[in-house]
């Protein structure tokens, strides 16, 4: 049995200036609707309550991996709590209209 490599493999990018690597899970900026979204994700184990992905409309139970976006300018009541796939296919995905928990389905 070979030992185990404790270091990473590959070259590692640099991060650019005011911006932190994003091998430790920090805040990204990505561009969505032509505003700036801070993009951050959330590990399995700090993943503590249930929250509703607006990309499907789904439950995102505690102790599932996902992300959390706001908009950069935005206030804290601003974070949503995404799927991973969900905010990957944000623009190809059709505008869903919210309805109350009592709403038909039809």
């Amino acid at each position: 049995m070979s030992p185990r490599r404790n270091r990473p493999r590959g070259p590692q990018k640099s991060p650019q200036p005011g911006q932190a690597p994003a091998r430790y899970g920090l805040e990204q900026t990505e561009d969505w609707r032509g505003e700036d979204w801070m993009v951050r994700g959330m590990a399995a184990g700090a993943a503590a309550k249930h929250y509703r992905c607006p990309g499907c409309d789904q439950e995102i139970p505690p102790g599932v991996p996902h992300l959390v976006a706001w908009p950069r300018n935005g206030d804290v009541a601003d974070r949503r709590h995404w799927h991973r796939a969900c905010w990957n296919a944000r623009d190809r995905r059709s505008v869903r209209p919210q309805r109350s928990r009592n709403a038909p389905r039809y």
